[in-house]
């Protein structure tokens, strides 16, 4: 599967009560839109708005490594228009940030299917994954046309066709033909809009990332949110399947039988 440049740099947060990675689900666009009685295209273009200040907000407060979830494979069955209307919005939007992106020091990379992307879409991801490819302050993955199951289809498939043994597959194996690799699993993935699902995002990754929902549409989302998700993150006893015993601020875990 055509995959990202690997991450030039694998920033750590500046705290160790911080998730080292942050996956969002952006929803609500289309609710936004509707409460203002606007069309669905101008929810998703306040949805892109919302981009930057949220990363601002994640950066201000020591986090560095964002995933996105802009556009799954489920969306294509959407509306035509919506979907064409989506396709020139990622476009037009990598054309106006990359130079803003580049000079924050921000390496972007796009993690999804690309084939199913035009022609001119892969080209513009291609050259905006170029230009941002040796910066190391932060990095952005934005998922397009991404789902968590055809991920792991796809990376399996892969390592059958470089001749992997399968009947020896581990975890790290398979973790090293995902779109992620090289980069820790989200700690945290965050759901706005209220809805209690993952929705085919990041299904291996995120299997022990804390989860903190929203009902906050995704335009409405800022700094006040991006705070209120960190403190819920940071009041969490992350047992990873282990009991935990009294003894420190987040007491010592010993492995359960």
């Amino acid at each position: 599967m055509l995959r990202p440049p690997p991450p030039t740099a694998v920033p750590a947060p500046s705290g160790p009560d911080l998730p080292r990675h942050v996956g969002i689900i952006m929803d609500g666009n289309g609710r936004w839109a509707r409460r203002r009685h606007l069309p669905r295209a101008a929810g998703h273009r306040a949805g892109v708005r919302a981009i930057r200040r949220v990363m601002e907000a994640f950066n201000e407060a020591g986090v560095h490594i964002l995933t996105l979830y802009a556009f799954s494979t489920e969306n294509w069955q959407r509306p035509r228009g919506e979907v064409s209307s989506l396709m020139r919005l990622f476009q037009d939007t990598l054309d106006t940030e990359v130079d803003e992106l580049d000079a924050k020091g921000v390496q972007l990379r796009i993690i999804g299917d690309r084939e199913r992307l035009s022609s001119r879409l892969r080209q513009k991801v291609e050259e905006c994954e170029a230009r941002t490819s040796h910066n190391r302050s932060n990095l952005l993955n934005v998922a397009i046309n991404y789902g968590g199951r055809s991920e792991l289809v796809e990376a399996i498939r892969e390592l059958a066709e470089r001749g992997a043994d399968l009947r020896a597959l581990d975890e790290a194996t398979l973790s090293s033909a995902l779109y992620t690799s090289g980069l820790p699993d989200p700690d945290l993935i965050i759901r706005t809009a209220g809805e209690l699902r993952v929705s085919n995002f990041l299904l291996w990754q995120g299997a022990y990332a804390e989860l903190h929902v929203t009902d906050a549409l995704w335009p409405d989302f800022g700094s006040a949110e991006v705070a209120a998700a960190l403190s819920d993150f940071g009041s969490r006893q992350r047992r990873f399947g282990q009991v935990v015993e009294p003894g420190g601020p987040h007491g010592v875990a010993s492995r359960a039988v």
